[in-house]
């Protein structure tokens, strides 16, 4: 074989190791990020609830919510935001993964953490970022834009002044949206998202759906209901949702609207 042959087959198999190099990292890119079943808290191994702030970080809303918990015999605790709730989700994924870090330390076998709103995108970039899947055993998200919501993308287009870090990484097609989908949260950790049909913030309401997730509108469990997104931290049914999914039951999609509302009610 001449010298220029084989400098050919030498140059032609190096681009295919290049391309096939690429190719598989851009698989593996794909499937996010690999979990080991071992790594993960046990479903009976029950610990703190924490919960964390919507955009604009009142606690207000959660309180109730919070109360219920508690008087299900679990702790728990609504996270106190950094600044005004508005800022970059970064500081609000440092303030929850200090708190696990805190729970854990103190002897905690695991965490469940309740995202409202924004709160559900901060959940999701820490179990992205901070190995939360290792740390979490359940996540549950209430009325989350996960996949983003039109009035922050409109705010940032028309107002941009009054439209902040969070509102414009609430955006459909921001980084922080983009990243939550390439990490595949959903699949991560047993998340249980929460959507209402009736939502004038997370619009639409379908991109509270997550890929992996087990995805409820409260209508489909309660057919009529009639439910804001700011209804939806005190609402029974959702209460009821919430607390099913906190138990050491399998997590699985509910039935029986009254059942709920009346576990919700206390």
């Amino acid at each position: 074989m001449s010298l220029r042959r084989r400098a050919l087959l030498a140059a032609v198999a190096g681009l295919v190791a290049v391309v096939v190099a690429v190719l598989g990292v851009s698989v593996l890119a794909g499937r996010g990020p690999s979990v080991d079943p071992d790594s993960r808290p046990a479903q009976d191994a029950l610990g703190p609830v924490l919960l964390v702030p919507g955009y604009g970080g009142s606690r207000t809303s959660l309180v109730a919510l919070a109360d219920r918990i508690e008087a299900n015999g679990r702790d728990a605790q609504v996270l106190e935001p950094v600044g005004d709730g508005t800022g970059d989700l970064s500081g609000q994924v440092d303030l929850l993964d200090d708190a696990v870090d805190d729970a854990l330390a103190a002897g905690a076998p695991s965490v469940d953490v309740v995202g409202y709103s924004a709160g559900g995108v901060v959940a999701g970039l820490w179990v992205a970022r901070e190995d939360g899947a290792a740390k979490a055993r359940r996540v549950v998200t209430l009325g989350s834009p996960l996949a983003g919501t039109t009035i922050a993308a409109t705010g940032a287009a028309i107002t941009p002044d009054a439209c902040p870090a969070a509102c414009r990484q609430l955006a459909p097609g921001s980084a922080e949206l983009a990243e939550l989908a390439r990490a595949r949260v959903g699949s991560a950790v047993p998340w249980l998202s929460i959507r209402t049909l009736d939502d004038e913030t997370v619009t639409p309401p379908e991109t509270a759906r997550l890929d992996g997730a087990v995805n409820v509108a409260i209508q489909d469990t309660c057919p009529g209901a009639r439910v804001g997104h700011g209804d939806l931290p005190r609402d029974p049914a959702v209460t009821g949702l919430v607390l099913a999914a906190l138990s050491a039951r399998p997590l699985a999609a509910p039935s029986g609207c009254a059942a709920l509302r009346s576990a919700g009610a206390g």
